[in-house]
């Protein structure tokens, strides 16, 4: 009877204490890092239960690492990054609940908005924008973090 006892407990408790989450690194084949560069400090993404967890994306070309002088081609080339990401982890633009832009220049708020409302419909994300000093990449004037889930 004990025995019994010390199993339905075991049991009981293996239930109620949460298993360790798989991670899974999300890297789409246009991330790869080029012939003899270094291998980058981040994942573009990492899926865990159904969420997607993409890291901030900046506006600049995946090839050239050159950002466009317009600024909304600059926000057209990092949504669109982060729609490569969102595909390879096979989610949408829909399945994104959280967006978090980061700005250099407030002012070009209302320009990235314009940009940014052609790629998420309503019901939109919950989102933050964050004036910030500057970037990682001395001529981005925006980066972009995104949460997903199924």
């Amino acid at each position: 009877m004990r025995t019994n006892l010390c199993a339905l407990f075991l049991a009981a408790i293996s239930l109620t204490v949460p298993s360790q989450a798989q991670k899974k690194a999300i890297v789409p084949p246009e991330f790869a890092p080029a012939p003899n560069a270094a291998e980058p400090m981040y994942s573009p993404a990492i899926l865990v239960d159904g969420t997607l967890y993409i890291s901030g994306q900046i506006g600049a070309d995946l090839k050239t690492r050159e950002v466009p002088a317009d600024f909304e081609a600059e926000v057209k080339t990092c949504l669109d990054a982060i729609g490569i990401i969102l595909k390879a982890a096979g989610m949408t633009y829909a399945d994104v609940v959280s967006v978090q832009v980061y700005l250099t220049d407030m002012d070009l708020f209302a320009r990235m908005n314009a940009v940014y409302s052609t790629y998420f419909k309503t019901p939109r994300p919950a989102r933050a924008a964050v004036g910030v000093t500057r970037l990682a990449l001395p001529k981005a004037r925006l980066e972009i973090a995104v949460t997903a889930r199924h």
